[in-house]
């Protein structure tokens, strides 16, 4: 065993932080396309088959974080903070004043000039409510693509058959109609690639039209003018930024290629602003609820800024194939200076402790407020904020936890653990890990880019584990892929194969120095991959998905199938097979500062011959990838079989033991060894558990209404005999809590502590509350409290910061403290 965590770089991928030497999140300048030579753009290293490549090294930049999308035609964010709020009710009409065309800005009598534009785009109007994007927090008309939508123009004049009326979107720095950031919809007449308009009432001055958007549109925010042209001239409605139109993806449409057909999943899967992140291990699932938040004010804003930050060409955002591939980049700081810094060191003093994070909004804000990374993150961090965006832009994403996942290194397809002649292992060739839990994404899109029969749910993996064609990403990679072993379909099914259906393969170092299998596990890793249920805060066992039944002749032959792809195609072919002592390991359920006891039960299923057993059991802390701290505790036992019959070996380990050695998440390793005397069979097994941490309890203080203060009680009490220090209470929640940091100093050993807060919801309708504490001896600490939330008369909702976004923290004191 090590005397610590591993500094594996292929593993964490993870250098020294840095603090960012320019954090404003300022537009770089854009470089000279034509002063690049000679280096391949990301586009071209990562994505280079992706449906959008052509034109790619025309339009995405080399540096690792430029925002290509925030000067002239209309940015997706424009790299700015987004702007103030406002009430539901409907903004003023943009007016606009009259420019003529032609260039002298002389308005011609006669001329068709457009005075205003309503789009019509309050969260109460028919606009936002058809296309489901009434829960955003925005003013801005919200669309997604494929789906008409509807606007008036205010006319100089009344129409006339022989006007003839234009609506053009622009997107990005240099517009072309042929890559579908310049957009014409001539009134009227058919238009390019499914856009279309057509009038469906003209009353006075007053022209009502019907827009259809493409289902194969670019998202992303686009600038809008109306041009018109008469007998008297050409006319151009300058650009109001009150008229910048956000367009998403529309798993609503048949025609766009994330179209999901059950309304259940859409409300699920794309509406749901919270949801359950399961962790721990199989036996010991622990879960926790995570804001996604979607929907609150500038989250889009600050999905749109990540694919600016990372270059990606306009041309490119209309496939969720080559989008969602770019967030899986971008949600880690590797390469690009992404979303999230990831760190495994058990050192967070100076960032935040993932743990402590209950959601994705404060990460997101502050991303696009500073256009630094954030600190910290790991694997259910990543995979929160990726959900949220991909939910954000309109595609339909679950987070999804793999327990037993491996992680393999050499392309092998198995993971490998060497043992020295006496089975103790041997660690600078265990580079190999299982991680106790590994969470991810699965995002819903055809895929037009493989062969039928790969539609569907996709994984996409934020967490920088390895490298993807030289960049820190994963995916999409289709579940169909993975669940045959077909290995050679990208994006990086085999290292996702890997992770959920490996064989866990022990070799043992021979006399000649050569090394022997000398057992393998094939029912080990992927032992269980599950889901937030539809509908209900309960698991969804989602195994089957990835992979068939264990054992069955469909998974072996998927197996075979993989490993015939890997690094070590003949790995089966030095196996020997003499087994007929069964080993299992059982671990109690301890909570953390307890004592705990492990088991590990011998069976012989030989019925004529006894069997003698030389044990050994070593104890030893890790982290939940797998990393080991040192052995501090071991058993040697010999146990000798009766034919047919059991035995229990038992460990008690005490909280004095294990407390010196604690690392994040309360997880410890046992290895099983043994011998079989008679048999020369050998026993191998690796049992990992976890010690629980309490829940926070948060009582709500009466009704909750729109616009009025409403309060929440949260109740903690220490499990541990030390006292906690420095601890930090977080509060968020969508519609209710702007994220929200709270300091309450020190909480004694056992000791209990109330402390009570106050919140406006701005939006009605159920709402998740949750909560989190935080501390140097203490964490994974949460909570959560459903708010149903009764409408204000007359009002759908008021956006503000009346709930608070407390970034640097406020100073909390305790309401009451009791003892033990």
């Amino acid at each position: 065993m090590t005397d610590g965590p591993r500094s594996d770089v292929g593993r964490w991928g993870v250098s020294p932080w840095q603090p960012p030497t320019s954090p404003s999140p300022e537009p770089e300048p854009e470089p000279d396309r034509r002063s690049r030579r000679g280096s391949r753009s990301f586009w071209a290293r990562c994505c280079s088959c992706c449906s959008c490549r052509s034109g790619a090294d025309d339009d995405w930049g080399t540096g690792s974080h430029r925002d290509s999308g925030s000067r002239g035609g209309g940015s997706s964010s424009g790299g700015r903070r987004p702007g103030s709020r406002g009430s539901d009710s409907r903004r003023p009409i943009s007016r606009g004043s009259g420019v003529n065309a032609a260039g002298d800005g002389a308005i011609r009598e006669g001329m068709l000039v457009v005075t205003g534009v309503d789009l019509m785009c309050s969260r109460s109007d028919q606009n936002r409510r058809e296309h489901h994007t009434d829960e955003f927090e925005y003013d801005e008309l919200i669309l997604r693509r494929g789906q008409p939508f509807h606007m008036v123009l205010f006319l100089s004049r009344p129409y006339e058959s022989s006007d003839r009326v234009i609506l053009e979107l622009h997107i990005g720095n240099s517009p072309e109609v042929g890559k579908g950031t310049h957009v014409i919809i001539p009134v009227g007449k058919g238009g390019s690639g499914g856009w279309k308009a057509q009038v469906t009432k003209s009353s006075g001055q007053n022209l009502n039209l019907r827009v259809h958007t493409s289902p194969n549109a670019i998202i992303g925010k686009f600038q809008f003018t109306v041009r018109t042209h008469s007998e008297a001239g050409e006319f151009l409605l300058p650009f109001d930024p009150h008229n910048e139109i956000y367009i998403l993806f529309n798993p609503w449409c048949p025609e766009d290629i994330v179209y999901v057909d059950r309304e259940d999943w859409r409300q699920e899967y794309v509406l749901n602003e919270s949801g359950r992140i399961y962790y721990g291990t199989e036996a010991q699932i622990g879960e926790r609820t995570w804001n996604y938040g979607q929907f609150d004010h500038g989250v889009l804003d600050a999905c749109l800024y990540i694919l600016d930050r990372r270059g990606m060409p306009y041309g490119g955002r209309g496939d969720p194939v080559s989008v969602s591939r770019v967030i899986s980049a971008m949600v880690n700081s590797l390469d690009d200076n992404g979303v999230l810094i990831g760190n495994w060191s058990g050192d967070y003093s100076r960032g935040t402790n993932p743990s402590a994070w209950v959601g994705s909004v404060e990460i997101l804000l502050s991303y696009l407020r500073t256009g630094s990374s954030v600190p910290y993150g790991q694997c259910w961090v990543f995979a929160g904020v990726t959900t949220s965006v991909l939910r954000c832009l309109g595609l339909a994403t679950r987070t999804v936890t793999n327990f037993n996942s491996a992680h393999d290194t050499d392309t092998s397809l198995t993971m490998d653990i060497y043992f020295d002649e006496n089975m103790k292992p041997l660690e600078h060739l265990n580079h190999d890990s299982v991680w106790n839990f590994h969470v991810w994404n699965d995002c819903w899109m055809k895929r037009p880019d493989l062969p039928s029969g790969f539609d569907g749910w996709q994984v996409v993996d934020a967490t920088p584990q390895e490298t993807s064609s030289g960049i820190f990403c994963c995916g999409p990679c289709s579940l169909q892929s993975i669940k045959n072993g077909l290995v050679y379909m990208k994006y990086d099914t085999p290292f996702i194969f890997a992770e959920v259906n490996s064989d866990k393969v022990y070799w043992q170092r021979q006399d000649d120095g050569s090394f022997k299998i000398v057992y393998v596990e094939e029912k080990a890793i992927g032992t269980l991959i599950v889901t937030k249920a539809i509908g209900s805060n309960m698991q969804e066992d989602v195994t089957h998905l990835y992979k068939h039944p264990e054992g069955s002749e469909a998974e072996r032959k998927a197996v075979e199938t993989a490993t015939a792809h890997g690094s070590k195609p003949n790995v089966y072919a030095t196996r020997d097979s003499a087994e007929d002592v069964a080993i299992q390991v059982e671990a109690q359920d301890a909570v953390m500062g307890q004592d705990l006891a492990v088991s590990v039960v011998l069976t012989n299923r030989s019925s004529s011959s006894r069997r003698t057993v030389k044990l050994h059991l070593y104890l030893s802390v890790t982290f939940y990838t797998g990393v080991t701290g040192s052995v501090f505790k071991e058993n040697k036992k010999e146990v000798v079989l009766a034919p047919g019959a059991s035995d229990r070996v038992t460990m008690p380990v005490a909280y004095q033991e294990y407390k010196p050695h604690l690392v994040d998440q309360g997880a410890m390793l046992l290895n099983v060894s043994g011998h079989v005397k008679e048999s020369g069979q050998v026993l191998a097994k690796q049992h990992t558990f976890r010690l629980r941490t309490p829940d926070l309890s948060l009582t709500l203080l009466g009704a909750a209404m729109v616009g009025q203060e409403c309060e929440v009680q949260i109740v903690f009490k220490n499990p541990l005999p030390i006292t906690l220090t420095n601890v930090v209470f977080r509060l968020e929640g969508s519609g209710l809590q702007r994220p929200k940091i709270l300091n309450v100093g020190d909480i004694g050993g056992n000791e209990t502590v109330t402390l009570r807060q106050t919140f406006v919801p701005v939006r009605p309708g159920p709402r998740q509350l949750i909560a989190s504490l935080d501390s140097p001896q203490l964490s994974q600490v949460h909570g959560v409290i459903q708010v149903d939330v009764a409408p204000a008369s007359g009002s759908r909702g008021v956006f503000s910061d009346a709930g608070g976004s407390s970034r640097s923290g406020e100073t909390i004191p305790m309401a009451s403290r009791g003892g033990a």
